[in-house]
């Protein structure tokens, strides 16, 4: 079984910066790719950005230039540094870690960003 603890959530204001960290803890084999996802009310989860184990990057285009992803392979933690938020930027974002067979999530933490 496969662990992710998200942190670093929180309320910010519009224009301000936060950096979530998501640790993976477990049965851990073979990761593709491991990323942040997010779900605004109302909406279905979408795509933030990925990054896999040989530094590979996929960002959204709403969040280019913004936000960056990065990763400790040797911790199995992945950060996502959100610089210049804006209001749309409220949702639940997710960690997600995908190994060969399976993916997995993060119970999701919340950021609101207020205007």
């Amino acid at each position: 079984q496969v662990q992710l603890v998200e942190s670093g959530g929180g309320l910010v204001q519009a224009g301000g910066s936060l950096r979530l960290s998501c640790a993976a803890s477990g049965s851990i084999f073979s990761i593709n790719f491991m990323g942040w996802y997010r779900q605004a009310p109302g909406k279905q989860r979408a795509l933030v950005a990925t990054i896999t184990s040989g530094g590979i990057t996929n960002y959204a285009d709403s969040v280019k230039g913004r936000f960056t992803i990065s990763r400790d392979n040797a911790k199995n933690t992945v950060y996502l540094q959100m610089n210049s938020l804006k209001p749309e930027g409220t949702a639940v974002y997710f960690c997600y870690l995908r190994t060969l067979g399976a993916g997995f999530w993060g119970q999701g933490t919340q950021i609101t960003v207020s205007s």
